[in-house]
């Protein structure tokens, strides 16, 4: 990201911003200067991967959908047609408004914040991966408060919501390392280990 110098100093973003529709588009251009790609709905078609390959061999991708069922599944479909995007997110409660929950709610800092804390999707090295028994062990499965707890962590690391497995999963692909995911859990006063 860059600045631009003169009378409106607004964020550049080089990479390309994928999101679903023209609302959420408007919402990033109020935020920084962009281009973006529309999947426009959930059905994301072969023009629309076209794009995102051509974007993202020469500029590179950013992906930003909604925190919602329907986004996940869009970042899916496009994650795995197009390896090597930049994984945007921002929270539930960041981007909730009059008709349901959006990016194109999002406000202006969010996104940008959103899109300054973007991820490869790669795991990192196996010394400095979570294990299962770490990610158990932290109560992030299998307990009454699993779900908050995730809830918190994916707003400290800004990775998005998953269900216990998706969240595994994310920790490793947005390569989450171990220190940063102990980090986290301190800033949620929870130890790995705690009962």
């Amino acid at each position: 990201m860059t600045e631009k110098v003169g009378p409106i100093k607004q964020t550049w973003i080089k990479e390309v911003i994928v999101v679903e529709g023209q609302k959420d588009t408007a919402a990033v251009r109020r935020a920084v200067e962009a281009d973006t790609i529309e999947t426009r709905g959930s059905a994301v078609g072969p023009e629309v991967i076209a794009q995102v390959e051509r974007a993202a061999r020469s500029r590179g991708a950013i992906i930003l959908t909604d925190p919602d069922g329907a986004g996940e599944r869009i970042r899916r479909i496009v994650s795995q047609a197009v390896p090597g995007c930049k994984h945007a997110f921002v929270s539930r409660e960041e981007a909730v408004g009059e008709r349901g929950v959006g990016v194109e709610y999002a406000s202006p800092e969010a996104i940008r914040q959103a899109l300054q804390s973007a991820r490869w999707e790669e795991a990192p090295p196996y010394h400095m991966r979570i294990s299962r028994e770490m990610y158990m062990k932290a109560g992030l499965v299998g307990r009454p408060d699993s779900r908050q707890l995730r809830e918190q962590l994916a707003e400290i690391l800004g990775i998005g919501y998953g269900n216990a497995k998706q969240f595994f999963r994310r920790l490793h692909l947005l390569r989450i390392t171990r220190e940063e995911f102990e980090q986290a859990l301190a800033r949620v006063g929870k130890d790995v280990g705690d009962d």
